[in-house]
């Protein structure tokens, strides 16, 4: 199989509300799109989940076409048989870089697994076919509008929210939900947002809210903060932007730093990374979820394909597409099914159907590289 071209989009859509979290406000989403296509005729997709600033990590929508464009789409043309795995050791060389890496892989692996004929999900595993999803619900600007946002979530079937938090922003909004949806699956994420003192008020109120699950209050290299709010608490710990490849999982599990696991493909530097995080922490007896990234239907249909492997065990934040967008870049978007869950698609590779229409719609600019 030998990749012919490869068009890298720096696309947007606009978010059919602001989303905000403790990093600040998001209205449109911008992001890389990679269209690789083989000399037989096979198209494959990736979904760069770089923002337009560096603020989730140190990847940026500028930084992420810098690389590919300057070196990974080079030297995936070069190779006379791509593959993840070829392509992972000459990426590996570069340090970081990982969620340019990870739109690669994913394009590539949606190829593999079309000329193999199989659904993404099965070539790495997966035998679900439907995955339990939740929804994140941004901060507001008060209590009572975020209160009227997720009752709107729950009567459209989701059966687990995620609440975003930060300083003063916190035990009010919270405790806010819990009474009025006294038996909901409440969890909360904070982005890094505390800092080490904050351990006991958070393990206060999350404890009178009932809170199921605590995500990354603390900065992402404090460990030791995060392992003293495990000790006691009432609820999971969970670690997302502190996880980034096997050796940091190692440090946070010797630590005891955390009982749940957000694996995110981006930042872990793509699907076969993520997957490999989710078994580890499943036979440490941590409980593993698959990530979003505000996604278009194209990183989402590669999220859900991930969560229906058996090492992710909790409901993920991966929403129906019209969670976020009006017009997503899909013929037929994801829709929530029975059980608050999303089917996983049935085709070989992603398989779903991107709309030509709407990719050219959202598309800024775009550069094509050939062999």
């Amino acid at each position: 199989m030998l990749v012919r071209s490869a068009r890298l989009i720096e696309a947007e859509l606009d978010l059919l509300e602001p989303f905000e979290t403790s990093f600040g406000v998001e209205r449109r989403r911008r992001f890389l799109l990679l269209r690789l296509e083989t000399r037989d005729g096979l198209v494959g997709w990736g979904e760069c989940v770089a923002g337009r600033e560096p603020l989730y990590s140190s990847e940026s929508v500028a930084t992420a076409e810098w690389v590919l464009a300057e070196y990974f789409l080079p030297w995936l043309l070069d190779l006379r048989r791509p593959s993840a795995e070829t392509f992972g050791r000459l990426a590996a060389r570069f340090r970081g870089q990982r969620m340019a890496r990870a739109v690669v892989e994913g394009a590539l692996l949606d190829l593999w697994a079309q000329k193999a004929g199989r659904p993404l999900g099965e070539m790495l595993g997966g035998r679900r076919r439907r995955v339990e999803v939740g929804v994140s619900v941004g901060i507001h600007a008060s209590p009572d509008r975020l209160v009227r946002r997720v009752g709107r979530y729950l009567d459209a079937g989701y059966r687990r929210v995620k609440l975003k938090v930060r300083p003063g922003w916190d035990a009010v909004p919270v405790a806010a939900v819990r009474r009025a949806f006294p038996d909901v699956e409440i969890w909360v994420d904070a982005n890094q947002a505390y800092g080490p003192s904050a351990t006991g008020r958070i393990r206060r109120w999350a404890s009178r809210s009932r809170v199921a699950q605590v995500e990354q209050p603390f900065p992402e290299r404090a460990i030791r903060a995060h392992a003293a709010l495990v000790r006691g608490a009432g609820f999971r710990v969970c670690l997302d932007e502190s996880i980034v490849d096997r050796p940091s999982l190692e440090d946070a599990l010797g630590g005891r730093a955390l009982t749940s696991l957000n694996v995110k493909v981006g930042r872990v530097g793509g699907l076969r990374s993520a997957l490999d995080l989710g078994r580890r922490a499943r036979a440490a007896g941590i409980a593993a979820w698959v990530g979003g990234m505000l996604e278009s239907g194209i990183g989402r249909a590669a999220n859900v394909h991930l969560a229906s492997h058996a090492a992710f065990g909790l409901p993920g934040d991966l929403s129906a597409s019209d969670r976020y967008y009006a017009d997503d870049l899909l013929e037929r978007p994801f829709v929530l099914g029975p059980g608050s869950t999303l089917e996983v698609p049935r085709g070989a590779g992603l398989g779903v159907e991107i709309s030509d229409r709407a990719v050219r719609r959202a598309t800024r600019r775009s550069r094509t590289f050939r062999a």
